[in-house]
């Protein structure tokens, strides 16, 4: 019985410590800002892509002299 009580109190504090919510907290926001730097850079990639291409476009070909 007297470990029971132990162990009750143990999973007590266990679940009434906050000791690592800050850590948590911190990892959650950080990989939101991951996931915001990810989406952003994959959209400037696309529009600087257009704009190589139309680049690439706007230029002719030379032209060979016989």
């Amino acid at each position: 019985m007297f470990k029971f009580i132990i162990l009750r109190e143990k999973v007590r504090q266990f679940f009434a410590s906050e000791d690592g919510a800050s850590a948590i907290e911190y990892s959650i926001i950080a990989a939101l800002i991951a996931v915001v730097i990810v989406g952003a850079v994959g959209d400037v990639g696309t529009q600087v892509s257009t704009v190589f291409e139309n680049i690439k476009d706007a230029l002719t070909p030379p032209v060979a002299t016989p």
